[in-house]
């Protein structure tokens, strides 16, 4: 069955934000939203993890925004007016990658409706660099673009394993154990932002930039359900799913199912 075609009203909101222009090794993450649901068509809708069901969650897929390649900066632009009008409703998006500069666009909207708004990232990479050849917008830049919104005592990142130098100090700063967030973030409102490069590349391959040394997909579910069900979290998103750089097809069914379990922990209960 295909989950995500047949929800039309929700309060969680999928939105597919088809973007690579700034990839740097290997593009092709705009095809991730589209590629997650058709191997959506695989899964049941029930999860023996959670024992629910999709059917029964209150949720919705907005369809894929039209994003223009090049400048980086109009396709955030549109994002962030895409997301403002969903959280202005009262709504969670949910949007799906795409490379990770979209986060910034989400980031942007999601601040002006929440104060006091905490990010937890969980990724292989930092993404803290200042510049990445020559340029202030990029997918290994975004954390730094974000914490100069916030602060970068707002966020937290999980799963790091691969750092510049000049990435190092910051990362030391905000790097955490996934049961230390929980006492961190208790009383604020939370985005979250999965990279799914956080797997280890024998798991996840489909990924522009894979890092050997990942987590287990049981491991990041796990994360997640913790984090899910014990915060107020406003928003998420799940990016850098490159499918046709994993011919076998099972990376886009991992992250549909990593799709489907976080929808399922993230709604109400």
């Amino acid at each position: 069955m295909h989950y995500l075609a047949s929800k039309h009203t929700g309060t969680i909101c999928i939105l597919g934000m088809p973007f690579d222009s700034t990839a740097t090794y290997r593009p092709g993450a705009r095809f991730g939203p589209m590629a997650i649901r058709e191997a959506s068509h695989s899964l049941e809708t029930f999860s023996p993890m959670q024992e629910a069901d999709l059917e029964d969650i209150d949720f919705m897929d907005m369809g894929d925004l039209e994003l223009p390649f090049g400048n980086p900066e109009p396709a955030l632009a549109i994002i962030e007016h895409s997301v403002s009008k969903i959280v202005s409703q009262g709504r969670i998006p949910f949007p799906l990658g795409g490379e990770h500069l979209i986060s910034l666009g989400c980031l942007r909207a999601i601040t002006k409706e929440y104060q006091g708004l905490k990010i937890i990232h969980l990724d292989a990479h930092a993404d803290l660099r200042d510049m990445y050849l020559g340029q202030k917008l990029s997918h290994a830049t975004v954390i730094r673009r974000i914490s100069e919104i916030i602060g970068l005592e707002s966020i937290r990142q999980i799963g790091i394993r691969s750092f510049a130098r000049e990435e190092r100090p910051l990362a030391n700063e905000i790097l955490a154990e996934p049961e230390k967030i929980i006492d961190w973030a208790s009383s604020s409102p939370c985005y979250i932002s999965c990279d799914l490069d956080i797997l280890d590349p024998s798991i996840f391959p489909g990924t522009g930039t894979p890092e050997p040394g990942g987590i287990s997909f049981q491991q990041l579910i796990e994360t997640l359900f913790e984090i899910l069900r014990n915060l107020r979290v406003v928003g998420m998103d799940v990016v850098e799913l490159a499918p046709q750089l994993d011919p076998s097809g099972v990376s886009s069914v991992v992250a549909a199912k990593v799709v489907r379990e976080c929808l399922i922990a993230l709604s109400p209960s």
